[in-house]
C-alpha cells in the first residue's frame, strides 16, 4: 500500500476531471487522478462521447452514406460493413486519445493512480484494486469529484451483452442487427438510433413523448424526424412500456395499452445517473439530492467546502463541452485564482445523423415569455455548399426580437451544424443584432452562408410588417 499527498485529488479523469486537474497544475499545484479504468479518459472516451462520434463517423465513411445522398439513390443498396470495420476505426481513435491523455498528464506532472476509490473521511481517499485490496491512500487539501454518470438499469430490464443493451453494453455487439428497437427518444436514443439507420438496420424509436428530443425547438424536432424517415428509421410517440421479455432470438418489449413489438436487439436508452454508489460520499459528510446527483453552489463547491463536484456527477448538463469549463473553474476556485460564474450560455450539439446544435431560446419559449419575436430561416437547399457537398436535409432558423433585433436564438440542423453554431454563439454574445449577418461578407461558397440567408429572410418580413 502507497501513501500519496497532493494539493488537488480529483476523482474521474473524464472531460471534467481533466481540465480540472490540468488547470490546477498550471496553477503550480501538485495533482493526483484516480480513475477505475485501466486507462484515463472516463466513460466520455471509453463508453461515451467519443466512441459513439467515432461510430458516427465511421458509419457516414463506410456507408459513403453522404455519397449515395449526392447522387440521389432511392433505394439505397445495402452495404456489408461489419462491427470489425467498426471496431477498427473506433480503436484507432480511442488508442489516439489515450496517448494524447498520458502525455498531458506527464507534461503537467499530474499522478495517475488506477483503481477505485471512496473516500475515507473529506481529505483522504482510499484506493482499491478489482480484488478489493488496498492500494493507495492518497490525502489531498483540495478534492473533487468527478465521476461522471453511467446507464439508468432499472432492475426489471434483463440487460445482457447480445439482445438487451444499454449505450455501454451496445459497443460490444458482435454484429449489426436486421431490426432493433430503441427505447427512449432522448439524445442517447437518437444519435444510436440513426447511426443504426444508416447502416440500413430497421430502427424503431419508441417513447412516452409525442416527439423525438421533445425539449428541442418544435420545428427543428419535426424537421429532424421526418430526415430520419428518409433513412428508414420508424418513430412511435406516447407508449410507455410494461415489461421487457427476452426470447430465443428476438427481444420483446409489451406496452401498457396491451401492445407490443419484436426485434433482434433493443437499446434501452432511459436516461442516466450520477455514477457515486462506490464512492461513500457519506464518510465525508456528503449527499446526493432526490434526484440522486451531488448539490454543489454556483462555484461547484459540496456542502464540504474543500470537496467540489463537476460534470454529470452534479446532473444537467451533463455535456462534455460544459464538464471541461465546469473542471477548470472549480480549480481554479479552489486555489484562489481569479475566476467567473459558468456561462450561462452556451451551445448544445446532437450529433444525430443530421446533426443538430443550438444557442439561446427556443420559438416555444419566447411564446411562454410573450417576446415580440420574428423568425429568419435558410433551408440547406439555398445554400450553394450543400447543392456542391451532396443535397442533404437541412435548415437555419434564427430567432430575433421584432423591435430591438437581438438574437434570441440560433438552430440550426443538418450537415456542420455543430461547427457553424459558433459563428452565432460568439455574435450572440456580442450582442450582435439580426443585420449584423446581414451587413456582412461570408466565404462563398460554406454553410455558414446560411446566416446571411436566414438574417435576410428575417429582416425582410419585419419591413413588410412595419
Amino acid at each position: 500500500m502507497e501513501e500519496l499527498y497532493a494539493d488537488l485529488v480529483v476523482i474521474g479523469s473524464g472531460p471534467a476531471g481533466q481540465k480540472c486537474a490540468i488547470q490546477a497544475a498550471k496553477l503550480g499545484k501538485s495533482v493526483v487522478i484516480i480513475e477505475r479504468y485501466p486507462n484515463p479518459g472516463g466513460a466520455c472516451l471509453h463508453s461515451g462521447t467519443i466512441p459513439s462520434k467515432s461510430l458516427r463517423e465511421a458509419i457516414l465513411n463506410l456507408s459513403d452514406f453522404y455519397t449515395k445522398s449526392f447522387y440521389g439513390q432511392k433505394e439505397i443498396p445495402k452495404q456489408s460493413i461489419s462491427i470489425n470495420d467498426l471496431n477498427f476505426c473506433l480503436n484507432l481513435v480511442l488508442e489516439e486519445q489515450i496517448k494524447q491523455l498520458h502525455r498531458q498528464f506527464d507534461k503537467n506532472k499530474i499522478v495517475l493512480v488506477q483503481g477505485i476509490a471512496h473516500f475515507e473521511n473529506h481529505h483522504q481517499i482510499a484506493v482499491l484494486d478489482d480484488n478489493n485490496h488496498l492500494t493507495h491512500l492518497v490525502t489531498g487539501e483540495r478534492i473533487v469529484i468527478a465521476t461522471g454518470s453511467k446507464p439508468r438499469n432499472p432492475k426489471n430490464v434483463p440487460f445482457d451483452k447480445e439482445m438487451v443493451l444499454d449505450s455501454t453494453r451496445l459497443l460490444s455487439i458482435d454484429h449489426v442487427p436486421k431490426n432493433m428497437l430503441v427505447l427512449g427518444g432522448g439524445i442517447i436514443g437518437s444519435e444510436y438510433a440513426s447511426f443504426f439507420a444508416a447502416l440500413g438496420t430497421e430502427v424503431t424509436v419508441i417513447d412516452k413523448k409525442e416527439q423525438m428530443l421533445p425539449y428541442l425547438d418544435k420545428e427543428i424536432g419535426m424537421h429532424l424526424q421526418t430526415a430520419l424517415t428518409k433513412i428508414g428509421l420508424k418513430f412511435v410517440g406516447n407508449k410507455d412500456f410494461d415489461e421487457i421479455i427476452r426470447h430465443k432470438n428476438e427481444v420483446e418489449v409489451k406496452f401498457n395499452d396491451g401492445s407490443s413489438l419484436k426485434a433482434e436487439m433493443l437499446l434501452y436508452a432511459l436516461g442516466r445517473v450520477a455514477n457515486v454508489d462506490h464512492l461513500r460520499i457519506e464518510n465525508a459528510g456528503i449527499s446526493v439530492d432526490s434526484k440522486g446527483y451531488i448539490p454543489v453552489n454556483a462555484l461547484f463547491q459540496t456542502i464540504v467546502p474543500n470537496i467540489y463536484a463537476v460534470g454529470d456527477v452534479i446532473g444537467g448538463p451533463a455535456l462534455a463541452s460544459t464538464s471541461m469549463e465546469q473542471g477548470r473553474l472549480a480549480a481554479r476556485h479552489a486555489f484562489g485564482a481569479e475566476t467567473h460564474h459558468f456561462p450561462t450560455f452556451y451551445p448544445i450539439g446532437i450529433y444525430t445523423i443530421p446533426e443538430i446544435s443550438s444557442c439561446g431560446y427556443t420559438e416555444e419559449q419566447l411564446k411562454n415569455l410573450g417576446f415580440r419575436y420574428e423568425v429568419g430561416r435558410a433551408y440547406y437547399y439555398e445554400i450553394a455548399k450543400n447543392t456542391i457537398a451532396g443535397n442533404d436535409p437541412g435548415m437555419f432558423k434564427i430567432l430575433f426580437h421584432a423591435d430591438t433585433l437581438e438574437i434570441l436564438g440560433i438552430h440550426i440542423i443538418g450537415r456542420e451544424a455543430t461547427e457553424v453554431i459558433h459563428i452565432g454563439q460568439v455574435a450572440m454574445t456580442f450582442n450582435a443584432k439580426i443585420d449584423y449577418f446581414i451587413d456582412q461578407v461570408f466565404n462563398y461558397p460554406t454553410y455558414a452562408e446560411g446566416y446571411r440567408i436566414a438574417a435576410l429572410n428575417g429582416f425582410n418580413k419585419l419591413k413588410h410588417k412595419r
